[in-house]
């Protein structure tokens, strides 16, 4: 499939797919014309690039996490580094920190709620 069917079916811009490709996330042939041309397995790749970016992990570490996936199924394989796993494993405990810095930030916004409208 060409880049903007693609970006149609994914829901990324052109442009982010382009930068994929740039960072070595996404590969695609290309035709005679110079046109990219993408495998129908990209669009599970794609899907799970903004994934692993949502999540708040950077091009470089999603680069090396990829070959560990499948896009399929998002499964793990088993050519994951030790160092890659240690990598993971702070990224999931700075993800962790986060989310109870937000639970924190939410329960004082029920409190300003709560006090502003007379709820207390």
């Amino acid at each position: 499939m060409r880049i903007g069917e693609l970006a149609e079916r994914t829901g990324v811009s052109v442009r982010s797919l382009r930068y994929y490709e740039q960072q070595g996330l996404l590969a695609s042939d290309r035709t005679t014309g110079g046109h990219r041309e993408y495998p129908e397995r990209a669009v599970d790749r794609v899907i799970r690039i903004q994934e692993l970016f949502a999540a708040g992990l950077n091009s470089k570490k999603i680069a090396a996490m990829l070959p560990c996936m499948r896009d399929v199924d998002g499964g793990p394989s088993e050519i994951a580094t030790p160092r890659l796993v240690d990598d993971l494993t702070a990224e999931r405990a700075r993800i962790d920190r986060l989310i109870t810095d937000l639970v924190r930030s939410r329960d004082v916004l029920d409190e300003v709620i709560d006090a502003a409208s007379g709820r207390r």
